[in-house]
């Protein structure tokens, strides 16, 4: 299992909106509003590194008032 945390710009007031859209889709863990230059920080997880690719760009990624994401994958060292 991989997991990473997606921060996310948003258009302005849409913060909660997309956390409420995100929080609803399947390897979400948490979607949480936050304060500072990102609106929003989830946490996923996937079976691979490709299937969480996936879940980012072909889902997170298509919700309406997204602007832009960074994806940070978890490293267990």
């Amino acid at each position: 299992m991989v997991s990473a945390y997606v921060l996310i710009q948003t258009d302005m007031d849409k913060a909660q909106e997309v956390a409420a859209n995100i929080s609803a889709m399947e390897g979400v863990i948490t979607a949480d509003v936050v304060t500072g230059p990102y609106d929003i920080i989830a946490k996923a997880e996937a079976v691979t590194m490709d299937e969480l690719g996936k879940l980012v760009i072909s889902r997170m990624q298509m919700v309406a008032g997204i602007t832009r994401t960074l994806t940070s994958p978890v490293v267990n060292l």
